[in-house]
């Protein structure tokens, strides 16, 4: 970063996975959440931007707790996305993480949530970008 550009703005989320409930746990199996987020009418991963002095991990996982509802189990770490908002520099740091119960409430950040086959959810998300760690979720899964 070159001593006079902005600061990035950082935020952290997860790739929310479970295997549904029916059926042996393999890939077939396999469902990834999205959450709708009406300010943007957008679908994408439960994200958000961190706390001052919030350590990225612990952000990500509250993140998820409040935009889903879900406790989570997290994983490794996929991808840092980064990329203009308005002109100004955003890094969000992505865990994958396994759902581990919780209920979704909607709320003014989040007003949908959907638990979608990986084809589907590729299909779902509006950004490229979440595309990239999605697939990245998927080549770690066994």
């Amino acid at each position: 970063m070159a001593p006079d550009a902005p600061a990035p703005v950082l935020a952290a989320g997860c790739v929310l996975w479970r295997h549904r409930a029916a059926g042996p746990s393999d890939r077939a199996t396999l469902e990834v959440c999205l959450v709708h987020r009406p300010k943007y009418d957008d679908w994408s991963h439960p994200k958000g931007k961190l706390k001052r002095g919030e350590d990225a991990l612990a952000g990500a996982l509250r993140e998820v707790k409040e935009e889903t509802g879900c406790d989570c189990a997290p994983g490794i770490e996929l991808p840092t996305a980064h990329y203009l908002v308005d002109g100004h520099p955003k890094e969000v740091r992505y865990w994958a993480a396994e759902a581990r119960g919780g209920e979704f409430a909607a709320n003014s950040e989040v007003d949908r949530l959907a638990w979608l086959t990986p084809d589907a959810a590729r299909a779902r998300l509006t950004q490229e970008r979440d595309r990239e760690v999605l697939d990245a979720l998927l080549a770690d899964l066994p």
